[in-house]
């Protein structure tokens, strides 16, 4: 197997930039890590023009199909899966005001606002969104950001395409909640955490109400203990009663009953041991399917959130969170509870991580190279509920491949190629 060097690597990247997409390819790669299942050494992928893999095993036993463009890798992985980001709604300009504003990630006129929809704000041609494919990330879980204690909803998109509707893989996945001092430093109202708490369980419990008016009175139109009449009564054993009223839509309230349904998942942005004992007092008491994002106390609650069944969407290694820790990974992950490796959010320009460098790091601090790896691949993917499509590379998947001149967690490595669904996308090394 033949390994370039990092120059002529992206000079054979470059002579195939052209290739239209979900072209058909082949990757030859000196290690693939498939991600579920051991690395091959020698190995070949083959990505068919429909965007999915056909082909993977040892590159002896490989058949190229003849007029297939075939690439040169070092390394391979599955394409990154991003847990968590708000890239895509926040831009690169950090801007506010005027016609450049790309921060759409945190509306600050109401504490409550789950009918807002991260597809509603979601740009596929900003900055960000090349610039983290350009690392490797070819799927982001990415919407509305913490800071309030229901911001909006979250989708799923592949980092490509030149508008939200070619990009979007689940138009909506979850709703983004936070708990703690993040919500009162941008609102007024709730000012602590016990507020905050009885304002959560009250929405809901409002949502409730709501589902259960409309269910009536889907059942008052057709049901079989009776029929409405022509005066809006239904007669039932010769007495007749007032139907039940379809309440005025409520976008809010539709939100938070598709959490309540199951339909969504809450993923509550909770980083002390109150903060997530809270979250978890939520769903015990309305059943729901919750995500822990950031969680950075979580190696102090482990039991809890094991037994709960909860998954944990975990704080970027190195970001700036109180009480976090370069370790908190491997707690996780020997604790037996699925959790992933996300870039979240920053104050700051660029306002993301790099996903690649954060996992390193926990791969570093005791997580391994296999299990990071898997962090920010097949463990969100399987968390997100798409992990039939992305995560690992799977005959049937998607072809979406990171191409690296040496290992991925190296930092002297470049990523040197990103192919999403059998398009090369990128053929620089960075």
């Amino acid at each position: 197997m033949k390994r370039l060097g990092t120059t002529s690597f992206c000079v054979a990247l470059a002579a195939l930039a052209a290739i239209p997409a979900a072209a058909q390819v082949a990757v030859r790669a000196g290690t693939l890590h498939t991600v579920s299942g051991a690395p091959i050494e020698n190995a070949v992928v083959i990505a068919g023009a429909d965007g999915r893999i056909e082909w993977v095993g040892p590159a002896a036993e490989a058949s190229i199909p003849d007029g297939v463009d075939v690439l040169e890798a070092a390394v391979v992985t599955p394409g990154l899966v991003d847990a968590r980001s708000v890239v895509g709604l926040s831009g690169a300009l950090n801007s506010n005001v005027g016609p450049v504003r790309d921060q759409d990630q945190l509306e600050r006129s109401s504490p409550l606002q789950p009918d807002l929809r991260a597809i509603d704000a979601y740009d596929a041609n900003e900055t960000l969104v090349e610039w983290v494919r350009s690392y490797g990330v070819t799927t982001l879980h990415t919407g509305h950001g913490p800071g309030a204690l229901v911001s909006g909803q979250t989708m799923i998109a592949k980092t490509r395409g030149r508008n939200v509707e070619q990009a979007t893989l689940t138009p909506v996945r979850m709703l983004a909640a936070t708990l703690g001092n993040a919500v009162s430093s941008n609102f007024q109202s709730p000012g602590t955490s016990a507020k905050g708490i009885a304002m959560l369980r009250s929405a809901f419990h409002g949502a409730q109400a709501y589902l259960d008016q409309v269910r009536k009175a889907e059942e008052a139109g057709g049901d079989e203990n009776g029929e409405s009449d022509g005066d809006g009564n239904t007669e039932e054993d010769g007495d007749a009663k007032p139907a039940p009223q379809t309440p005025p839509r409520d976008l809010s309230n539709e939100a938070l009953g598709q959490v309540l349904d199951g339909e969504l998942s809450l993923l509550v942005t909770a980083n002390t041991v109150a903060e997530m004992a809270s979250a978890l007092r939520l769903q015990q008491e309305f059943g729901f399917d919750l995500v822990l994002d950031s969680a950075a106390e979580s190696y102090l609650l482990l039991d809890e959130i094991r037994e709960a069944g909860v998954p944990v969407l975990l704080h970027p290694t190195m970001s700036r969170v109180r009480n976090g820790s370069y370790e908190t990974a491997v707690h996780l992950a020997d604790a037996g509870i699925p959790f992933a490796i996300q870039t979240g959010f920053e104050g700051y320009v660029p306002k993301t991580r790099v996903l690649l460098w954060e996992a390193a790091i926990a791969a570093a601090n005791g997580l391994g190279m296999e299990r990071a790896l898997e962090a920010i691949t097949l463990s969100p993917a399987r968390i997100l509920g798409i992990d039939d499509r992305v995560g690992s590379i799977e005959v049937g998947k998607d072809a979406d491949l990171a191409l690296f001149d040496g290992d991925p967690f190296e930092y002297t490595s470049h990523i040197c190629g990103v192919i999403i669904e059998s398009e090369v996308m990128s053929a620089e090394c960075r």
